[in-house]
């Protein structure tokens, strides 16, 4: 069953008097279960993407469809809650609040959506166990290295059991040993929660685990390439 549905999606920015194509005409589909890394040069689009599936921009034109939700028709407090109750969000550059600890970090997702204090502890540091932090939980981001930073990203993008996992460039600022780590874990999450995984990134390691990978170039998909399929 589709979780994505992208239909003719462009994007055009301005810069200064310029415009500028990011996105020229995007069609895609992606179901439920899919491991799928969107790959390409830098200013190929590959984040621009990303950022319409996850309800971050908005299309210059064309149609996002995410969960059966057109997100043309929906207002931005719906937006919002799409992606706090559908989606989980792992950035390059981790993004977790520096004041909170490893555990408090993952459960700020959880408190927004009214979780109990008693329930959220649980759950982040089971979750926290299972990406290997059990004895991190209580450090703060500073106190982390950038490698455990990432995991505690993808703890707090998972936590809340989204369908739909969004990955730009998470392994970016990681050495390979620490990558090839972060990926397995997010294979098992895969294949043991059936968690949809979209991924951009022009890491080689990510490219060759996905199960397809899409290649962006100029604003375009110019190859859908199914691998490593299990």
């Amino acid at each position: 069953m589709a979780i994505v549905v992208c239909e003719n999606v462009k994007k055009t920015y301005e810069v200064g008097k310029v415009l500028v194509p990011a996105l020229r005409g995007v069609n895609l589909t992606i179901n439920e279960g899919e491991f799928t890394a969107i790959a390409g040069p830098s200013g190929s689009g590959k984040s621009t993407l990303l950022n319409m599936i996850g309800a971050l921009d908005v299309p210059t034109a064309g149609k996002v469809t995410v969960a059966g939700m057109d997100l043309r028709t929906k207002s931005a407090t719906e937006l919002s809650c799409l992606r706090r109750d559908r989606i989980g969000f792992v950035f390059q550059a981790y993004n977790l609040i520096p004041v909170l600890t490893a555990v408090e970090n993952v459960e700020f997702i959880l408190m927004i959506r009214g979780v109990s204090a008693g329930e959220r502890r649980a759950r982040s540091l089971a979750i926290l166990k299972r990406v290997g932090l059990a004895d991190m939980a209580h450090r703060r981001p500073n106190e982390l290295s950038g490698g455990q930073q990432q995991r505690v990203a993808v703890a707090r993008a998972i936590v809340s059991r989204p369908q739909l996992i969004l990955a730009d460039e998470p392994t970016a600022n990681l050495d390979s040993k620490t990558s090839a780590g972060l990926i397995d874990l997010m294979l098992e999450l895969n294949e043991s929660e059936k968690m949809t995984f979209v991924f951009s990134s022009h890491d080689q390691l990510v490219m060759k685990r996905s199960h397809r990978l899409l290649i962006l170039k100029d604003g375009q998909i110019v190859e859908d390439n199914q691998q490593n399929a299990a």
